[in-house]
């Protein structure tokens, strides 16, 4: 964040147009006075709205519900224990995450939009440790669980009103929107996020759909054109319609990976063409630590700040 802020020190709107983990949008909000926060999943819009959109909750509140569902005994099986209980998570806890979330949804008309959002997100980072996986549900992992139990804890939601929460395609928000600097880490690879993510995105819609194969996956959505054969050109026409001063883009160099669906869909020297065609265009690089599951050579590899001020 300092560094963007040294080479546009003037900017006093950032939009995060793939916001992900939303740890950039979190350091935004705290230095521009408008920031824009933008994701496909469902899952994400649920923890941008509890961490960062403004609204009035009740922190003694919220924790009195939580101690609630905690103490509550969750014997009985429901939706979400008989699809991903002994699979994505034990079955006792898959009872008291099932039990969980039909309590929040019967507990809506008392709660605030903030504070519903609160205990959502509260669920999800309650459960994540418990998950039965390599850290995603693309497939989980197939062998006995340990018995564990599902202590639900609330987040630390603040209230911000300078911030801005969408989801939707990110190139259909570029002709909508302006912004002094547009943050892109796009996803550059196959890995369809709302695939490797369904079991959250399930829970939050909570539509109860109908789940495919051993993944327990439902129907495909929000598929990402970043993460296909089409990226370069879904890129060049992001860049196209953005109304900013200044773009900024984010980049880790694994596309020379042996996994093939870690192999990035747009190169380095497509990003840079592209973005020169905007604008004065700079480069920054630093040594970069990525996550290794052991299949991708990340020797020398880096993080690029591209760093486009538009002519």
């Amino acid at each position: 964040m300092k560094t963007i802020q040294s080479v546009a020190p003037e900017a006093k709107t950032f939009c995060d147009i793939f916001s992900g983990t939303g740890t950039v949008a979190n350091q935004a909000l705290k230095y521009y006075d408008k920031v824009i926060i933008n994701d496909l999943l469902y899952s994400n819009q649920i923890i941008y709205q509890a961490f960062f959109a403004e609204g009035e909750f009740d922190n003694n509140k919220l924790e009195n519900i939580i101690e609630s569902f905690n103490i509550a005994e969750t014997n009985n099986s429901n939706w979400f224990s008989e699809n991903y209980g002994d699979k994505y998570f034990a079955m006792p806890v898959a009872k008291k995450i099932g039990y969980i979330r039909e309590q929040i949804d019967l507990l809506k008309d008392e709660l605030t939009e903030k504070e519903y959002s609160i205990l959502l997100a509260s669920l999800i980072y309650s459960i994540d440790r418990l998950a039965n996986t390599v850290g995603h549900f693309e497939a989980y992992i197939k062998k006995s669980i340990e018995k564990t139990e599902l202590t639900m804890t609330l987040i630390s939601a603040q209230s911000y009103a300078n911030s801005e929460i969408y989801r939707t395609d990110a190139n259909q928000l570029a002709r909508q929107i302006h912004s002094d600097i547009v943050y892109i880490d796009p996803p550059y690879n196959s890995r369809q996020y709302s695939r490797f993510y369904h079991v959250y995105e399930t829970l939050i819609k909570w539509d109860k759909p109908e789940l495919f194969g051993v993944a327990r996956k439902p129907a495909p959505e929000n598929m990402s054109d970043y993460c296909s054969s089409k990226a370069v050109d879904a890129f060049r026409d992001l860049i196209e319609h953005l109304n900013a001063k200044y773009i900024v883009v984010s980049y880790n160099n694994t596309y020379n990976s042996r996994s093939k669906s870690s192999q990035n869909k747009i190169t380095l020297g497509q990003i840079q063409h592209i973005l020169e065609s905007k604008g004065e265009t700079h480069i920054l690089t630093q040594k970069y630590n990525a996550f290794n599951a052991g299949k991708t050579d990340l020797a020398n590899h880096m993080e690029y700040l591209f760093v486009t001020k538009i002519h």
